[in-house]
């Protein structure tokens, strides 16, 4: 049966005294639905954020990481560093790292590759701009990220992947797919999977939707058959807001 997930993803935003101030603010918090509850501090904060949630129902994990494993890259963090310091899951390819620092699909694929041979899990993140959608194009377009960074993988990789559609136009501009809009892409995505791997894959693998979801509307989101969580932006910053979307379930 598919994991319901709400991963909260904090982005370039606080630090040590906020990030202390918000898993605090968390760990008050009731979750009374039966969701797996992921939270993703920056790289500054990630082992005090492990520590301070390591007796409760929260993972901790990284927004991004490096495909080698050690050597000159400058600024950039790897997969057994993560692993290090108690980190298991690594959100990979967001919207973000793709328009501001060129990620590629080729890139991605490598990435990837490194984190599930360090036996880590990935939130894999896809999704069309708002070109694409207006021409008509965003099943292309999602179906070319998903199979040029996941298709050579085996099937039992994907015991180990997490996907996350991101509709781009609506991340921080208040727009937001509707339910509707968002069942039939995750309907189309599992369509794809199942297409290269068949159904009994397809059917565990669990697919968030990324696109501004909020407290107001995540009932009716998650309330559609192939949606089984949220990467949640803003909203994760505030524990209220950030729960009422995990109890939405």
């Amino acid at each position: 049966m598919r994991k319901h997930i709400v991963a909260g993803n904090w982005k370039m935003n606080n630090g040590l005294i906020q990030t202390k101030t918000l898993i605090t603010e968390l760990k008050k918090q009731e979750k009374s639905s039966d969701v797996e509850v992921m939270i993703a501090p920056t790289f500054t904060n990630l082992w005090h954020a492990f520590e301070a949630t390591r007796q409760y129902d929260i993972e901790v994990i990284a927004q991004n990481m490096h495909f080698a494993e050690n050597g000159a890259y400058t600024g950039e963090i790897s997969a057994g560093m993560l692993k290090s310091i108690g980190i298991k899951s690594v959100i990979l390819g967001h919207s973000e790292r793709r328009a501001y620092f060129n990620e590629t699909d080729a890139a991605l694929a490598k990435k990837v590759d490194a984190a599930l041979a360090n036996d880590m899990r990935v939130i894999f993140c896809f999704g069309e701009e708002l070109s694409d959608r207006k021409a008509g194009n965003e099943e292309t377009v999602v179906e070319n990220q998903i199979r040029n960074a996941l298709f050579h993988l085996d099937a039992n990789a994907f015991k180990h992947i997490v996907l996350a559609y991101e509709p781009v136009w609506a991340i921080g501009t208040g727009e937001t797919a509707t339910p509707d809009q968002a069942q039939d892409m995750h309907a189309f995505i599992r369509k794809t999977l199942a297409e290269k791997y068949g159904n009994d894959v397809a059917d565990e693998v669990s697919i968030l939707y990324g696109g501004s979801v909020k407290p107001n509307n995540a009932k009716e989101i998650f309330s559609k058959p192939d949606v089984d969580g949220g990467l949640i932006g803003g909203a994760s910053l505030k524990a209220e807001d950030f729960f009422a979307i995990v109890n939405a379930f």
